[in-house]
């Protein structure tokens, strides 16, 4: 997965299109994502220790990692991701960066 987590990315389709968050938990054996803020239900609880109360307690459900894009930290839209290898010069080692599509900014 190209998408990781403390990434601020917006939501491309559903109920919460267009909505802007950050990615607090990524599963990616089922490529879902939570996010701060989006795909938010309403759950009935019985009172427990950790909640004596109960009630109705609203929770961020998970979302497809397909209905999201990463936001360009240039120009503040939604971006397909990129990857890109960059060599080390003092140790020599190659790494991979996630670069920008449109801008071609690292990530």
């Amino acid at each position: 997965m190209k998408i990781h987590k403390n990434d601020n990315v917006v939501v491309i389709t559903g109920n919460d299109k267009g909505k802007t968050g950050k990615i607090l938990k990524v599963f990616p054996k089922v490529s879902k994502v939570i996010i701060e803020g989006i795909n938010i239900r309403k759950r009935h609880t019985k009172p427990n220790q950790t909640n004596p109360q109960g009630g109705i307690l609203e929770k961020e459900m998970p979302i497809h990692v397909s209905n999201v894009m990463l936001i360009d930290p240039k120009t503040n839209e939604g971006t397909r991701i990129g990857s890109q290898i960059i060599l080390n010069d003092k140790t020599g080692k190659k790494k991979h960066a996630r670069v920008s599509r449109a801008s071609g900014e690292m990530i």
